[in-house]
């Protein structure tokens, strides 16, 4: 966990154009940290975690839609009740 903080001091968080960092969330014992960030393209996620092979961090990518994106995509299907 320490070396990967000391990378983040030293080197940043080195995210690839394009790819907004929201904010993060760590667990108290340090196990797992949760990444709010937002692209339009998720080849820039797979850039980024590039960046960080060898560092001993793994990776899991959940992306999600806005709740206004996912309104439009039901809307048609309400009046099918």
């Amino acid at each position: 966990m320490l070396p990967i903080y000391k990378r983040i001091r030293d080197e940043g968080r080195m995210f690839p154009e394009g790819l907004t960092y929201i904010n993060s969330w760590v667990e108290p014992n340090f196990s797992r940290c949760f990444q709010l960030m937002e692209c339009e393209d998720l080849r820039l996620l797979q850039e980024w975690i590039l960046g960080w092979r060898g560092s001993g961090a793994t990776f899991e990518i959940v992306p999600v839609l806005s709740s206004k994106e996912t309104q439009a995509v039901v809307t048609p299907f309400l009046d099918h009740l």
